[in-house]
């Protein structure tokens, strides 16, 4: 059985701007207000998408929500024509616009958590779409993305869908972001991390400063939707005081891939038993690349988003860093790249740099923009739609978003009622383009 881990990376939306919406993210609320380029964006995505499959490496795409969230708005008392809707929220409630206008479904990692068919008791791909419960503007997102899944996973045969948990502080989840799969190789059995900030339930040591996006028992209940055993499951502590600093989820403080997890020294609350549990439960020998805070500061590690680079393997065994181009500007954190991780004794091997700056003014890197979904040929084959990368699609894309994507997009700007025209137009022509059938509400009303 051919076993590839597809990165399914989302694709940035006609709405890309800088609102700083996301608390805790540093990287969101320091850029707030600029003026984003959307092109730019989209462009900077596809491209980092293109590299990566001339490389070798299977990838995949995701389309962006329906922004502005009209059917928010109304839901909220807004009435009348799109014109007369965005000009009362624009008036009255600017920081709900920039909600519902918001591109964050870019960063896919956080559109669910994905159990490959190798761990799955039944054999098949399982998949949850994550609530995004702890802020409003991602908050708007499962909906959509549980029918985007659906409509690409769509053989029963092969894939399980999940409904969302209860949009609740109790169940509060964030999907793949505090999600890594650990094991010999993506089609053996392998070990699942769940990486959670708080319980709900219980004592526990929580944040004084942001807020902990991910609970104890959503990583337990998404577990247990995918028939994960104990034997298969590892529920670590995020740091605390890694989330003050700006951590807002795991895979801005670690990235694993097959036996290997690197990791900052602060990621874990635990950092020993959650190395020991690991090891205990792996059946093959675990790789921890460990980054002391003498060689990378918390600091840097936020600003450079070193761990929030993507960890890919290759044919040989060896294993690929994909960073952005911020790391290599950092001069602690490129030597740090240097010296301990390519030079070290683990399987990296290879840095790739890559610039995402659109995303990462926005608070997200390369991790971020993707979802991880291993695939087997029959399942691979099994896909509905035309959402696998190649030349072609690729140029396609490219071509669609230079039809349709602003290269200027302030923050004032949300509010103009042609520009939630041309996101309509361009989004109707993408799900054609991709060939998933209607997933937008605008396509079902």
């Amino acid at each position: 059985m051919s076993v590839l881990e597809v990165n399914f990376d989302g694709l940035v939306g006609p709405t890309h701007n800088y609102s700083g919406l996301a608390h805790g993210n540093v990287a969101s609320m320091s850029h707030g207000g600029l003026v984003s380029n959307p092109r730019e964006g989209a462009l900077q995505g596809l491209g980092k998408m293109k590299s990566l499959m001339d490389a070798g490496y299977a990838q995949g795409v995701l389309p962006p929500q329906q922004r502005p969230d009209l059917g928010a708005l109304r839901a909220l008392g807004f009435s009348g024509s799109t014109r007369e809707v965005l000009a009362r929220a624009a008036k009255e409630a600017p920081q709900l616009l920039r909600a519902v206008c918001s591109a964050s479904s870019m960063w896919t990692a956080n559109a669910g958590t994905v159990t490959p068919s190798v761990d799955a008791p039944d054999g098949r791909v399982h998949f949850t779409p994550a609530n995004l419960q702890s802020s409003f503007h991602r908050y708007l997102e499962p909906e959509t993305t549980g029918r985007v899944l659906a409509a690409i996973f769509k053989d029963e045969a092969h894939f399980a869908h999940h409904p969302v948990l209860p949009a609740t502080p109790a169940f509060s989840d964030e999907g793949a972001a505090n999600h890594t799969r650990l094991g010999a190789s993506h089609g053996e059995p392998g070990v699942h991390l769940f990486v959670y900030g708080r319980r709900a339930f219980g004592e526990g040591v929580e944040p004084k400063r942001y807020p902990a996006r991910q609970t104890l028992e959503a990583s337990q209940a998404v577990a247990r939707q995918h028939g994960l055993g104990e034997a298969q499951t590892v529920f670590a502590q995020q740091h605390p005081d890694a989330i003050d600093a700006g951590v807002f989820h795991n895979d801005v403080i670690a990235v694993g891939n097959g036996p290997v997890l690197l990791y900052h020294e602060m990621a874990f609350l635990d950092e020993q038993g959650t190395l020991d549990e690991l090891r205990a439960k792996m059946a093959t020998p675990l790789i921890p690349v460990r980054v002391p805070k003498e060689a990378v500061s918390m600091e840097d590690a936020v600003a450079s988003y070193l761990f929030n680079s993507q960890l890919l393997s290759n044919p040989d065994g060896s294993m690929t860093l994909v960073v952005p181009g911020e790391c290599q500007d950092n001069e602690a954190v490129w030597r740090t790249i240097q010296d301990l991780l390519i030079a070290g004794p683990n399987p990296i091997n290879e840095v790739l740099v890559k610039d995402v700056k659109q995303s990462m003014r926005n608070g997200g890197g390369p991790a971020c923009l993707r979802l991880r979904v291993a695939l087997s040929a029959a399942e691979r084959a099994a896909l509905s739609g035309r959402v696998l990368l190649d030349d072609g699609l690729h140029g396609d894309l490219t071509a669609w978003v230079e039809r349709h994507y602003r290269d200027r997009l302030a923050p004032e700007d949300l509010a103009d009622p042609q520009l939630a025209e041309e996101t309509l137009t361009a989004l109707d022509e993408l799900t054609r383009l991709l060939a998933i059938g209607s997933v937008y509400p605008f396509q079902q009303a």
